[in-house]
């Protein structure tokens, strides 16, 4: 899969505690995480860097004012239900109902920082 295929290629998200936010990630999107050291600043990547697809990382930064900032969907490991009941006891909040359009199903969300996200699968 080429990259310059796709309108978004990455997506970042501020978090103000790297660690917490890396174990409410894992534990809502269900998918693993890889902390990277290497570059100007650590950031947890949500899945392998080294995967050819479009993903995204957490990062050290200072979140917008609760949901007030951009909205970075992901894709959820398993069911959107389970995966939005996993929201509030890691820390966050469901803010939405389940939204059905063509091309799957999403709900939305606020971290532990604020950050507004959507939880997403796929028809």
């Amino acid at each position: 899969m080429a990259y310059d295929a796709h309108k978004v290629v990455w997506a970042e998200v501020p978090v103000t505690d790297l660690e917490k936010a890396r174990v409410f990630y894992e534990t809502v999107l269900g998918w693993p995480t890889e902390l990277h050291t290497d570059g100007p600043n650590p950031l947890v990547a949500i899945g392998s860097m080294a995967e050819p697809v479009v993903s995204g990382h957490l990062y050290p930064g200072t979140p917008a004012p609760r949901g007030t900032g951009n909205t970075v969907h992901f894709m959820v490991k398993g069911t959107l239900e389970d995966a939005m009941a996993r929201v509030g006891p890691a820390g966050g909040e469901v803010v939405s109902p389940i939204v059905t359009i063509p091309a799957g199903r999403f709900a939305y969300m606020v971290d532990p920082d604020g950050n507004s996200i959507g939880l997403f699968v796929t028809s």
